[in-house]
Formats: C-alpha cells, sequence, structure tokens
C-alpha cells in the first residue's frame, strides 16, 4: 500500500481545484491531514494516507488487516474479532435538494460534497459498519453522508480486480483506522475514519489530487 501511495505522489503532483469566476468550491480543509494535531494519530495515518505522503518515510508501517470481500458496491474486512462493512447505494436525485452555480453542482442537501465535485452522483456511501467482537458502534450519519461515487474496486495491469481500501490497527492497539480512496475526473478523495477506545473518534478527509 505504502508503495502504491508512494507512486501516486511521484507521478500525480496535488492540484486543488481552481477557483473561476462563475462558481465556488464550498468544500473546506478543516478535516485533512494537516489539521491533525494529536502527534500518535498524525504519525499512523501518515503511513498509509496520501495526505501524509511527506511525512510516512518515517514513521513506522502499520498492521493491516486482510480484506474478506469487495465487488462494486461494498468491501468488507474480517479478522481478529474486528468486522468492518462499507456500502453504497444508488443516489436519487428526486430525494435530495441540489445547488448549481452555472451549471456545477455544489451542494446537496445545503452540504458541500465528495465524489466528482460539480456533477450529479450516481452513488453515495450508504452504510459504514463496525463490529468489534459482539459490539457495533455507533457510526454518526456526519461520517458518510457527504461521501459519493465511492469506487471500492480497481482492474489492475493483468486485468484483476483489487481494492485499495484498507483498514490498519496502530500499535498500541488503541486505534483502528478505516480506510477508503476514492478516484474520480475532478480530483480524488481519501478518507479515514478513526475508531479509538472503541467508540468513533473522528475521520481524517483530503481531497483534489491528481489520479
Amino acid at each position: 500500500m505504502r508503495l502504491l501511495i508512494c507512486l501516486l505522489f511521484l507521478f500525480a503532483q496535488f492540484s486543488i481545484l481552481a477557483q473561476e469566476e462563475d462558481y465556488n468550491d464550498y468544500r473546506r480543509k478543516s478535516e485533512s491531514f494537516v489539521r491533525i494535531y494529536d502527534k500518535a494519530l498524525r504519525a499512523d495515518v501518515a503511513s498509509f494516507a496520501i495526505g501524509g505522503i511527506e511525512e510516512s518515510l518515517s514513521v513506522p508501517v502499520l498492521k493491516k488487516l486482510p480484506i474478506r470481500a469487495y465487488g462494486s458496491d461494498f468491501v468488507q474486512f474480517d479478522s481478529a474479532g474486528i468486522r468492518v462493512l462499507i456500502q453504497s447505494a444508488v443516489f436519487d436525485p428526486s430525494r435530495h435538494k441540489l445547488a448549481f452555480e452555472a451549471k456545477r453542482l455544489v451542494k446537496i442537501d445545503n452540504k458541500p460534497f465528495f465524489g466528482n465535485y460539480f456533477k450529479v452522483p450516481t452513488t453515495r456511501v450508504s452504510r459504514l459498519t463496525v463490529v468489534l467482537g459482539k459490539d457495533t458502534l455507533a457510526i454518526p450519519p456526519s461520517a458518510i453522508v457527504d461521501l459519493y461515487n465511492p469506487g471500492f474496486v480497481f482492474h489492475d495491469a493483468s486485468g484483476n480486480l483489487r481494492s485499495q481500501d484498507a483498514v490498519y490497527l496502530s500499535a498500541d492497539k488503541r486505534r483502528i483506522y478505516i480506510y477508503m480512496l476514492n478516484k474520480d475526473d475532478t480530483g480524488s478523495y481519501e478518507v479515514t475514519w478513526v475508531i479509538q477506545d472503541r467508540a468513533y473518534l473522528r475521520r481524517v478527509l483530503d481531497f483534489g489530487f491528481s489520479n
């Protein structure tokens, strides 16, 4: 995974979408990697996330859970008493409030969104399920509500279906990092959901880098 991230960084420059006169980019970077102030959490996320690529070589690699199954609309992890499932569903525009500027979609239900920004999504992240032992953790709707067009799989050079999503464990076993990378033609986004001490803590979200 680290090699893949390094290749992405080396062959693709970070390029935040430029502001133009006829529209506004309302997405904010308040949840980005650079806003992580906890040193241990920052070092962990730097080991796998593109947002922390400049710091990745100085931090240890985290243990990675094996992926159990994946498809066009889901990815699943199940190991060591930890079960994680991320699912998508069809996006129905008629059930949402869409805000356009110069024919570009900039907000869904009064919120900026991630995933092919400016375009009407076709799918949305519909569920994030985390089960530790017999306990299903409470994940707030805000953790997934603005995430669209997730791409759980891709075809490698040999035509095999792969997934770049992953689940990592911190060395002290206090934190679980659920990582999803989404590529699109308006600048990709990555999101890491952080579970700490068996409870949802926060997410780390970066966007606007080239494929």
